[in-house]
C-alpha cells in the first residue's frame, strides 16, 4: 500500500482541476455564435434581429436600397438664365464717339472701395489699384450715369440695360452707341467648404453656377473626398446629392442650379468607416468608396479568413438600427456560393465585421492561458515540499 504525503495530493488535486477548468471556460465563453447568449440580451432591452444572408435577402435589401437611395434634386434643378446685374456689380459703359461718358474717361471722378457707399458714381483705379473701375450698383439697383441722373439697372441683364441706357441717352446724343458690361461681379456668391482643394466664396458671374461648375472652380475633390456626400444648404433646408449615383444612373449633374447664398459641402470619407474584427489575417478599419464597400471588398482588404484559426461558417455583420436594437447578418462562408452572396452585400458607414474563431482554435487559446498557471501550481507545490 504506497503512501502520498499531503503535498503530494495538493499536488495532483490541483492539476488535476485543470482540465476540468478549461472544459468550464470553454463552454461558458462568449462567442456570437451562440444564440442562447444572444437571446440572454433581452433582459438587458438589447433584442438583436438575426437575419442569415440569402438571395432573398439581397433581393430585399437592393429594392429597399434603391427606394432610399432615389434622390429628390427636384428643388435643385433649374434652366440656366442669363445673369441679372444686382446691387454690388460694377458695370463698365462704352459710349462710342463719346470717351468724355466711357468708364475710362472717368479721370476726375471720385475713386470708390469696393464696398464703399452705394452712390453709383463712376469709379477708377487710379488712387487704389485693387478697385475695379466703373459703375457702382448702390443697394437700391440703381447707377449714377452722367445726362442720364440716376437710372434703376438691378433686376436687368446686360442686353437689357444696355437698351435702358441707350434709350435714355437719345435725349442727348445722336443715336447713341455704347457698349455695357459686367466688369465686376460682387452681388451673388456661393461657399464650398469640405474635402476640395480650395474651399472658399465664389462669385456667380454669366457662366451659370452648376454644381459641377462650382467643384471645378475649388480644383476639384481631395482623395479623403467622398462624392455620396455632398451636401447643398439652401434657405434653411439642406439637400444631399450623392454624385457618383447621380452618374451611375444617368442624370447630368450639372442640372444641379446653384443660387445665391448656395452653402455646399463636400463630406470626408473617415465619417463612413467600416470595421473589420475577428478571426480576419489583419483586423483593420476602411472606408466606404464614394459611399459603397461590399463583404468580399472588407474581408480582401483585410487580408482574407484566417485559414487557421477562423470558423467560415460563422461570420457576421453587426449594424446598429434606428430603434437601438442590432440588427446581426449572418453568412456561412464555406461554400463558394457564400462568396456569391458576399459579392452582392453592400455594407454601411459604422458596420462592425466580425469572423467568429474555430472551436478548436478557442479550445487552444485557453491552455494556453491555463498551461503558465499551471507551471506557476508547480512551482509552489515544489516550494512548500
Amino acid at each position: 500500500m504506497h503512501f502520498y504525503s499531503k503535498n503530494h495530493l495538493k499536488r495532483w488535486s490541483l492539476l488535476g482541476l485543470i482540465p476540468l477548468l478549461a472544459a468550464c471556460a470553454v463552454q461558458t465563453g462568449m462567442r456570437m455564435g451562440d444564440r442562447e447568449h444572444v437571446s440572454e440580451q433581452a433582459d438587458s432591452g438589447v433584442v438583436p434581429i438575426l437575419k442569415p444572408i440569402t438571395l432573398e435577402l439581397l433581393q430585399t435589401e437592393r429594392t429597399i436600397r434603391e427606394q432610399q437611395a432615389s434622390q429628390d434634386i427636384s428643388h435643385l434643378v433649374a434652366n440656366p438664365a442669363p445673369y441679372r446685374i444686382d446691387s454690388g456689380d460694377i458695370l463698365s459703359v462704352v459710349v462710342w464717339d463719346h470717351p468724355e461718358l466711357s468708364t475710362p474717361g472717368m479721370t476726375g471722378a471720385s475713386v470708390m472701395a469696393a464696398s464703399g457707399s452705394a452712390s453709383g458714381t463712376p469709379t477708377t483705379g487710379s488712387a487704389d489699384s485693387s478697385v475695379t473701375p466703373g459703375f457702382v450698383v448702390d443697394q437700391d439697383g440703381m447707377v449714377q450715369f452722367p445726362y442720364v441722373g440716376p437710372l434703376k439697372l438691378g433686376g436687368l441683364t446686360e442686353a437689357q440695360a444696355r437698351s435702358q441706357l441707350i434709350a435714355k441717352l437719345a435725349r442727348y446724343l445722336k443715336k447713341p452707341d455704347l457698349t455695357l458690361r459686367v466688369q465686376a461681379y460682387r452681388s451673388k456668391r456661393i461657399y464650398l467648404d469640405g474635402e476640395v482643394k480650395t474651399p472658399g466664396i465664389q462669385a456667380i458671374n454669366d457662366i451659370p453656377m452648376t454644381l459641377v461648375e462650382a467643384l471645378n472652380r475649388a480644383g476639384g475633390f481631395l482623395p479623403s473626398s467622398d462624392q455620396s456626400r455632398i451636401e447643398i444648404s439652401r434657405a434653411g433646408e439642406t439637400h444631399r446629392v450623392n454624385l457618383s449615383q447621380l452618374v451611375r444612373k444617368g442624370i447630368n449633374p450639372s442640372s444641379i442650379l446653384l443660387t445665391n447664398g448656395d452653402v455646399v459641402r463636400v463630406l470626408s470619407r473617415e465619417e463612413s468607416k467600416v470595421f473589420v474584427l475577428g478571426d480576419v489575417s489583419r483586423p483593420t478599419t476602411l472606408t466606404l468608396r464614394n459611399g459603397r464597400l461590399t463583404l468580399n471588398e472588407a474581408l480582401g482588404d483585410a487580408g482574407g479568413i484566417s485559414q487557421q484559426t477562423s470558423d467560415g461558417r460563422l461570420v457576421y455583420i453587426v449594424r446598429n438600427a434606428q430603434d437601438m436594437n442590432p440588427i446581426v447578418y449572418h453568412l456561412d462562408a464555406r461554400s463558394p456560393v457564400a462568396l456569391a452572396l458576399a459579392e452582392n452585400f453592400e455594407l454601411k458607414a459604422k458596420d462592425v465585421v466580425f469572423v467568429d474563431a474555430a472551436p478548436l482554435a478557442i479550445w487552444n487559446r485557453v491552455i494556453s492561458l491555463i498551461l503558465p498557471s499551471a507551471q506557476t501550481v508547480t512551482s509552489a507545490v515544489q516550494v512548500t515540499k
